[in-house]
């Protein structure tokens, strides 16, 4: 690699190899690394380390870190460590089945935490010691300002907190990416907190450069290596209902006035129906749309491209190969209408309330009265976490989450009469969309959400049950403001781990 990308002279000599660099890292040591959803992650110094660990295990040396990162991100990161058991701690999301299965099997602690709360926790000292951090950026300036790379972050409380830092510099990451990204350093912890002053998306209220105090750089590893792109199916029958009745819930809300005709900015969760629901909008009938989120997704990045979205606001990119190529090509054209910023800015609830941000998000499963489950799989085994959308959802103006209504083939009813975990109370959840219908449940009891829900979202293979579940609680239940039969409330769930149909 040139040495262009590291311009400041007085840092060469920290250039090094990645197995040195792991030397730096101790057992025991809390370690903040980039990445969120695949882009922007340290590339080489996780397998390095993996193998370092490896050595100290065989020698009998029990050697584990904390992984704290800004989201999920890649095989080579969160995999690669938890293949050889190198994880104490993981926190705050994650997305790899190595993880997941070692976390599930109480081998591994996982702290799963709301991505706004983040940079909060760590400056707080709530999380314990940052003892290093370990970050990719696309280059060195002279002065010693980090360009950032494909992701944002945690990394710059990483930076500001760690006693030590390791740099992976990526070539392979776009140099046109400089100037994208706006980093903000004006947030403190109370009592002397100020308003975050964005008041519309396309704000810019940083700079476009990480700081770093150069005499905590203790080594600079040069990498050229890509992102994990994330393929995205087309969209299946399912994933166009639901974003066919979101988009017409959007029209009636647009003719009630209680949406302006170019909508409030948009965020949306990552995945195949939230693509979906991008692509219908790109047909649809909505023009100069704004999108305030965490993730940048390949229908976000169609809608730029056609000039629906005018601007979007993220702290990652999540991209296919042929999305990452479309944007390579015309960085150009894309660069002025996208803002990288810390996470603890694009998922501030502050400013997601001043902006009136629709929030849009996936889910495990929903309750008949509105509660949403969207991290575990039968009330005790984490998938992925939480990550930003209870940011979104209680703080934004409209809170809406879907998921096709049943899964495993049609054997488990993806509406039941109580979640097995909850995540978002009924309180946050005012919108519930399945391929069956939506459910507006802003204004409505408990019992009349429950009508709503069994009525317009689940599959009819199990409204039957449903409706002879809520009326017997409805008969039976000692409090009538939100009946439920305790002694069965999860016999669908009991049924579903015994096998059985629910």
């Amino acid at each position: 690699m040139s040495e262009s990308r590291i311009q400041c002279s007085a840092l060469r000599s920290k250039i090094m190899s990645a197995e040195e660099a792991a030397r730096l890292i101790q057992n025991g040591a809390n370690v903040g690394m980039s990445g969120f959803t695949g882009s922007g992650y340290p590339k080489v110094l996780p397998a390095a380390l993996a193998e370092r660990i490896t050595t100290a295990n065989a020698q009998g040396e029990r050697f584990r870190v904390g992984v704290w990162t800004g989201a999920s991100t890649a095989p080579e990161l969160d995999g690669a460590l938890a293949a050889v058991d190198g994880i104490e701690m993981r926190l705050p999301y994650q997305s790899d089945p190595a993880c997941r299965k070692r976390i599930n099997a109480g081998e591994m602690e996982y702290i799963d935490i709301h991505l706004s709360h983040v940079a909060q926790f760590v400056w707080s000292g709530f999380l314990g010691k940052l003892d290093v951090a370990v970050v990719e950026v696309g280059g060195i300036l002279e002065d010693g300002r980090l360009i950032p790379s494909s992701s944002i972050g945690n990394n710059k409380t990483w930076l500001d907190q760690a006693d030590k830092v390791i740099l992976e510099v990526n070539s392979w990451q776009n140099s046109r990416l400089e100037g994208m990204h706006d980093i903000y350093y004006g947030t403190q912890l109370p009592p002397n907190r100020k308003p975050i002053p964005l008041v519309k998306v396309s704000d810019r209220i940083g700079e476009p450069y990480l700081r770093c105090d150069p005499s905590k750089i203790v080594a600079i590893v040069e990498t050229h290596s890509p992102d994990r792109n994330t393929a995205f199916s087309p969209p299946d029958e399912n994933s166009r209902l639901i974003a066919g009745h979101i988009l017409e819930f959007f029209k009636h809300e647009v003719k009630k006035g209680r949406l302006p005709a170019n909508l409030l900015p948009l965020q949306s969760g990552v995945g195949n129906i939230a693509n979906a629901v991008m692509a219908g909008l790109n047909d649809g009938p909505f023009e100069n749309l704004t999108a305030y989120t965490e993730v940048l997704q390949d229908g976000m990045l169609e809608m730029l491209k056609s000039g629906k979205l005018t601007c979007a606001s993220a702290t990652a990119f999540s991209l296919s190969s042929d999305a990452l190529g479309e944007l390579n090509a015309n960085l150009d054209f894309y660069h002025d209408r996208i803002i990288l910023r810390a996470q603890e800015i694009s998922n501030h609830p502050e400013v997601i309330r001043r902006l009136g941000v629709i929030a849009m998000n996936g889910m495990i499963e929903a309750d008949i009265y509105g509660n949403v489950n969207s991290t575990h799989v039968m009330g005790s085994q984490i998938m992925n976490g939480i990550g930003g959308s209870g940011d979104f959802a209680r703080n934004g103006y409209l809170s809406i989450f879907m998921t096709p209504s049943q899964a495993k083939g049609g054997a488990i009813s993806c509406i039941v009469p109580m979640v097995s975990h909850v995540d978002h109370t009924e309180h946050d959840v005012q919108v519930l969309v399945t391929e069956q219908g939506l459910a507006d449940l802003r204004g409505l009891s408990p019992r009349q959400r429950a009508k709503a829900v069994i009525e317009n979202c689940a599959h009819p293979n199990f409204k039957p049950a449903l409706r002879d579940y809520y009326n017997r609680a409805l008969d039976q239940s000692p409090g009538k403001h939100t009946p439920h039969l305790l002694e069965e409330v999860y016999n669908w769930h009991l049924s579903a781990l015994r096998g059985e149909p629910m």
